[in-house]
């Protein structure tokens, strides 16, 4: 099955379920659906952030820093959260992230809105990236990782997360307050 024809629940404003569709009519449609946003520190603390490949539906060739995707039709957010970062980032047994803030994010008439549910994970398990989804990586500090915003081209949900991220004053995975 191509990632158009995987089938996503579509939600209200208030993320409650109304129907289920093929992501790619649910893009084409700009209905309102799920995604999962996970930060992952190495043991040292450090980011893990990658370009996306070429090949991506929504933002390709972007960079982010998070890993993630789309929650699939009647999964939960903890489920894809946790199946997102493992496959993207190659590794299995993986803590389960946990969950920091949630948002309604407005993509501007790319492929609508989506309910978007922030984690944190530490992986001090070795990387191995999912080919069709990173085309490269690396664990950056946070100072290395603010010099970049202004220079590499982010994706604007993630950069939308990590503005809510930083706005909290989250830390180490650790809320502020």
């Amino acid at each position: 099955m191509s990632a158009a024809e995987e089938i996503l629940d579509v939600v209200d404003e208030h993320d409650r379920v109304i129907g289920q569709a093929p992501r790619g009519e649910v893009y084409a449609r700009g209905l309102i659906h799920r995604c999962v946003f996970i930060r992952v520190r190495d043991a040292e603390g450090r980011v893990f952030v990658h370009r996306r490949t070429p090949t991506k539906l929504v933002f390709p060739s972007m960079y982010d820093m998070f890993v993630g995707g789309v929650v699939g039709a009647g999964e939960s957010y903890d489920e894809a959260a946790l199946r997102e970062a493992e496959e993207e980032l190659g590794v299995r047994g993986l803590p389960r992230p946990e969950p920091v803030l949630t948002f309604l994010y407005d993509s501007a008439g790319v492929a609508g809105k989506w309910w978007s549910a922030v984690y944190e994970v530490r992986c001090e398990l070795p990387v191995n990236p999912q080919v069709e989804e990173v085309a490269w990586h690396s664990f950056l500090t946070e100072e290395e990782l603010a010099r970049r915003l202004d220079e590499w081209e982010w994706v604007p949900d993630g950069l939308a997360a990590y503005e809510r991220l930083r706005a909290r004053g989250t830390r180490e995975g650790h809320p502020a307050g």
